[in-house]
């Protein structure tokens, strides 16, 4: 398994692990982030939209999609720049924000790990 392989497993992990959370016991998840608690459904879709996402990392690593693992650099990016965008206009709770920063460390890493393959280190 490559490097980049590796962190493209370990953010499947995360992916997964944050679904589940959050169509099983998402206001844990929302409290714990200081966000509003739910009874509406759209935070378990949210959790099972996640997971799929968790599931599509994980057969990405497992298959070395090397174009899947460039993209996600650039769209893990992009969710922190997002929900920082969101959180600024006043659109969400700065908390939120918390998510896109393990997305954008997640995509630095797999940036690093693809250059480290390229490289044959």
């Amino acid at each position: 398994m490559s490097k980049a392989a590796f962190t493209i497993k370990a953010f499947a992990v995360y992916m997964l692990a944050l679904g589940v959370i959050l169509v099983l016991i998402p206001n844990v998840v929302l409290a714990m982030f200081g966000l509003p608690t739910t009874s509406e459904v759209w935070i378990r879709v949210v959790g099972l939209l996640v997971f799929n996402i968790g599931v599509y990392y994980w057969f990405a690593a497992v298959s070395e999609a090397r174009a899947f693992f460039r993209a996600s650099v650039f769209t893990r990016v992009l969710v922190l720049v997002a929900f920082a965008t969101f959180a600024a206009l006043d659109l969400v709770d700065p908390p939120l924000i918390l998510f896109g920063v393990a997305d954008f460390v997640g995509g630095i890493w797999t940036f690093f790990a693809l250059r480290q393959d390229a490289r044959g280190a």
